[in-house]
């Protein structure tokens, strides 16, 4: 750029107060990906969900409680059903409260017609299918705890079977196909489940999963399976997995909400900071302004000096705030111990944020920038 030599002089005339101005905008902006993340953390559901090709079934007074299994064959009699499958949460614990994960016992026999995206190597799924103890986990979850194949898993369950440790080898590792899909999840046997369980409670699923022919279905296959088991002793409320996932994520509170509320705080401030340091430095120059003016320098060119020192502040230290954000993330992992395990800072969410930096930085900078422009020599000069 042709004025780039006045332009960073000018910037690095107070050195100190433009290392705190980038500062406020690298804060800021590692604010706000810390942010973006904990909210992509928060709808990670509602993004992996397959929309309206996957319908889940839930007892319509509380997910916790049962379905009977005997539900599995008239939900497949429905027509548009293309493929069913029952889960059940275990919720146990490995070694240590604190070592948090997924663990859900699953229909082998219909669990990868339902969910194709989490892929199992064919060896280690027949290993699992022919080990009545055996277990797969997610890819996340053998990095976090350093396990292979091979290694015996003891899990201590906390609802199903009292106290009592239940024991699995662990046979395969499953791959996700997209990359918001969960890793670290743990799954074991429906068989190995059932048969440690007392008779009072066998034979009763968590919830049902399963896959339409046409999603344009959803809405009259929910109704007919709602219908079919309404009045009934377990009556159901179905619903597609998006909007499952949404609904799941609204009971945690309005997340999206908050966040843009702390975010226009956040922004609001640095333009403030930003404004009132570039008014400043107008101030402090208006006699160099004046000479600029009169040996015939234009307003335009005053307006964009201004203009350009405040950009290239906000560049920078948004530039800075997210780099920071990103490494932070990478760093820093999952740190709810697997309860939101998909931290991650997405590249459109850093576009974003670069963007209202730059818009910030244009912001702060355009009411001094129209004052030094519309600056008159003769009165500059006197202020001197």
């Amino acid at each position: 750029m042709k004025f780039r030599g006045i332009i960073f002089a000018n910037l690095f005339r107070k050195k100190i107060r433009l290392i705190l101005t980038i500062g406020s905008f690298t804060i800021a902006l590692v604010l706000f990906g810390f942010l973006a993340t904990v909210k992509t953390a928060f709808s990670q559901g509602v993004e992996m969900a397959e929309g309206a090709n996957r319908l889940i079934v839930v007892n319509r007074i509380s997910i916790i409680q049962p379905l009977p299994l005997k539900y599995r064959e008239r939900i497949l009699r429905i027509p548009g059903v293309k493929s069913i499958t029952h889960d059940n949460w275990f919720g146990g614990i490995y070694q240590d409260e604190k070592n948090f994960f997924p663990q859900f016992v699953i229909d082998v026999e219909n669990q990868r017609k339902v969910f194709p995206e989490l892929a199992v190597p064919e060896d280690q799924w027949q290993a699992f299918v022919s080990d009545r103890q055996g277990a797969i986990a997610g890819e996340d979850l053998i990095k976090r705890f350093g396990w292979k194949i091979g290694d015996r898993i003891p899990i201590k369950g906390t609802i199903f079977g009292g106290s009592n440790t239940w024991e699995f080898n662990l046979v395969g590792v499953y791959h996700v196909t997209r990359p918001q899909d969960p890793k670290n999840q743990f799954w074991f046997q429906w068989d190995y489940f059932q048969e440690s369980l007392p008779d009072r409670i066998k034979g009763n699923a968590g919830w049902y999963v399963l896959r339409i022919e046409n999603s344009d279905d959803a809405v009259r296959i929910s109704k007919a399976i709602d219908d079919q088991f309404a009045n009934s002793p377990f009556e159901t409320r179905t619903a597609t997995e998006s909007s499952f996932a949404a609904g799941w994520a609204k009971q945690l509170g309005n997340i999206e909400f908050l966040i843009i509320s702390i975010g226009t705080i956040v922004f609001f401030t640095l333009l403030l900071v930003t404004g009132n340091t570039m008014a400043i430095t107008v101030r402090e120059r208006t006699a160099e302004l004046a000479v600029f003016k009169a040996v015939g320098y234009s307003d335009r060119f005053i307006m964009f000096l201004v203009m350009a020192e405040s950009l290239v502040v906000a560049i920078v230290g948004g530039g800075l705030g997210l780099g920071l954000a990103k490494l932070f993330t990478i760093l820093m992992g999952d740190p709810t111990g697997g309860w939101l395990p998909y931290f991650h800072l997405h590249g459109r969410s850093m576009l974003l944020g670069f963007g209202l930096a730059v818009l910030a930085g244009a912001v702060s900078g355009l009411l001094p920038a129209i004052g030094a422009m519309r600056l008159r020599v003769v009165d500059a000069m006197r202020r001197v």
